[in-house]
């Protein structure tokens, strides 16, 4: 783990973790996740931002939740030219999770540096407040193990079941249908998309992984796998709690 600046090359793997100061809630409603997620989306570039002020509301005219919502909001646009390939993310309500590669020298802290300016101001902005929202420079730690690689998406995936289910982290989970069946609801990370189920397909480059499990299928089987196994240990040294 490190919060020192360093110089990140062109194809660099990082799991990136931030969370809230004092781990106060970053999320407080549909909105604001949908908001993070289009971050992802649009300030994954080296071009300018645009719509910065964008608010996303459940009666908005612009359906945000369409999947391929992206697609259409960016027809006629130039092409993106992008920062960093977002190979897997999870948002929870007070910190998000991100696996990062680098397409340019320091890609990975360019992009960074505008997702969490352009959310605090967003964040402050909507709920007239002033100050740091999130608990100072972002954690990350460099992916080199080729071993451990694989595992990462299937644990940042598995995060959002320290809402219904804390133990997992414990290695005791009891119900392993119902904890999948959670996952398979929950809409904020990139697990449906790798699962075949179009949710945010636009934002996560997910060809590296779906190579490595080969395809949708190998992938939903090796998450159950994971979800009886809990075998944590194989991925200690890459996660940043």
């Amino acid at each position: 783990m490190s919060y020192k600046k360093r110089e990140i090359n062109t194809g660099a793997i990082f799991h990136v973790l931030n969370r809230g100061v004092d781990k106060r809630g970053i999320f407080l409603n549909e909105g604001d996740y949908l908001r993070f997620v289009h971050n992802l989306f649009e300030f994954n570039n080296e071009g300018p931002i645009t719509n910065s002020n964008y608010l996303f509301q459940k009666n908005s005219n612009d359906n945000f939740t369409d999947p391929i919502v992206f697609a259409r909001r960016y027809i006629g646009k130039k092409p993106r030219k992008l920062l960093v390939d977002i190979l897997a993310f999870c948002l929870m309500p007070n910190h998000y999770h991100l696996l990062l590669k680098s397409r340019m020298k320091n890609g990975i802290t360019k992009f960074v540096k505008k997702l969490n300016m352009g959310y605090a101001r967003y964040f402050n902005e909507k709920n007239k407040r002033s100050g740091a929202l999130f608990q100072g420079r972002y954690k990350s730690i460099a992916v080199t193990n080729e071993a451990y690689r694989i595992y990462l998406p299937y644990y940042i995936h598995l995060n959002p079941l320290d809402l219904i289910t804390p133990e997992w982290r414990e290695h005791s989970l009891k119900n392993h249908e119902k904890a999948l069946g959670f996952l398979n609801k929950y809409r904020w990370s990139s697990h449906l998309d790798y699962a075949g189920q179009k949710n945010f397909p636009s934002v996560t480059q997910r060809g590296l992984f779906l190579k490595l499990f080969s395809g949708p299928q190998e992938y939903k089987k090796g998450l159950e796998n994971w979800l009886k196994d809990l075998d944590i240990k194989n991925v200690s040294s890459y996660t940043l709690e």
